[in-house]
């Protein structure tokens, strides 16, 4: 089955889709405010790449030879590094950023700077998984190969009983994936399925585009720190790995708390492709928000712990989200349907884990 055969329930709660779509706009036409980045988004965006380039300046410079010094510095870019992929780069790919699709475009491509590659990511991320959340076999955001078991409707192996304990170090392990195989697999991939003809781009081109960003992302992070800094190779890149660590770990962390929850439903297709609920329903039953009422976290991970608003309109820039989220959980209320939160990020980690446990312990 294909995502061309997947159909959703074009009658399932059609006044709950439409009175939700009338108070977001009449929110914004009321308060006169745009729906994409204000003031504080981009002193935000300015900030993130700061925190950045400032650690990144000093290690190239070759100053700092102090070990715990350095192991400072890549920490922090790695934690800098998640939050330009939570808050910069995610919002401009979806064409939240900017009204001006070149401003999108361009910080969209921050993606490919800190490792990734973006057609990919407009793929799985905008094309599969926002349109069928938590759907296995079509969502790739679930899709861990046999290592990891993130849907009941995956075959469980024994070790799976164990997944709950060794999972995170594997998060920590994604983006050593990004930079190296997984971009050149998933570019052949989409092409023979024809996804990749969706972003206008041909295979050829794509793969050129991939590895002349690959060469540049290695050149600036990986090989220039090695010449600048006066210790021995293997440390750097000792150093560059840790920072991917961190990466990978915090990324998995913020997503997977989205949708792999005891909470959130796994639905799958009738024979004929048919979902039991329209796509808004769906969205509500697969997502869960996370720590509403901090703002730190709401501020470094991008709204993304107000996944369901983004999920819902994945076009409004998230600094929107806080607001919207009364908005969103209210009109569900009025209309009977689910609206999955955890209090805290704390809380939502440990929900995380135990579904990890009962996933790999049960079908």
């Amino acid at each position: 089955m294909t995502i061309q055969d997947i159909k959703f329930n074009r009658n399932d709660q059609r006044n709950f889709v439409s009175e939700l779509r009338l108070r977001v706009n009449n929110y914004f036409q009321e308060n006169n405010i745009s729906r994409y980045a204000n003031r504080k988004m981009v002193i935000k965006t300015i900030a993130l790449i700061t925190f950045f380039a400032v650690p990144y300046g000093i290690v190239v410079s070759g100053r700092a030879d102090h070990p715990w010094l350095l192991v400072l510095l890549w920490a922090v870019m790695g934690l800098a590094t998640a939050g330009i992929g939570f808050s910069i780069m995610h919002d401009a790919n979806h064409g939240a950023y900017s009204r001006n699709k070149a401003v999108n475009m361009i910080l969209g491509y921050l993606m490919n700077l800190i490792g990734g590659n973006t057609i990919n990511w407009r793929i799985q991320h905008n094309v599969l998984h926002h349109s069928y959340t938590n759907v296995s076999g079509m969502d790739e955001d679930i899709d861990a190969g046999k290592i990891l078991r993130f849907s009941p409707h995956q075959e469980r192996y024994w070790f799976h009983r164990f997944q709950h304990i060794y999972a995170w170090f594997f998060y920590g392990l994604m983006t050593f994936m990004w930079i190296t195989t997984k971009d050149i697999r998933q570019l052949i991939r989409y092409s023979r399925s024809g996804l990749l003809s969706t972003q206008g781009v041909t295979l050829s081109w794509a793969l050129a585009e991939l590895i002349i960003t690959k060469v540049i992302y290695y050149g600036y992070l990986l090989v220039l720190p090695m010449i600048m800094l006066d210790i021995p190779w293997y440390m750097t890149l000792l150093y560059f790995s840790m920072m991917h660590f961190i990466l990978g770990l915090t990324t998995a962390c913020v997503f997977q708390m989205a949708h792999v929850m005891d909470e959130t439903a796994y639905p799958l297709p009738d024979e004929e492709g048919n979902l039991e609920n329209s796509w808004a329903v769906h969205q509500l039953l697969t997502t869960a928000n996370f720590a509403p009422n901090s703002r730190i976290m709401s501020w470094y991970v991008g709204g993304l712990n107000f996944q369901i608003e983004h999920h819902l309109f994945p076009n409004i820039c998230h600094i929107h989200y806080p607001k919207l989220s009364r908005i969103v959980r209210e009109t569900a209320e009025r209309f009977g349907l689910p609206y999955n939160v955890q209090p805290t990020f704390l809380a939502a980690l440990g929900n995380h884990a135990k579904m990890l446990r009962q996933l790999g312990r049960a079908d």
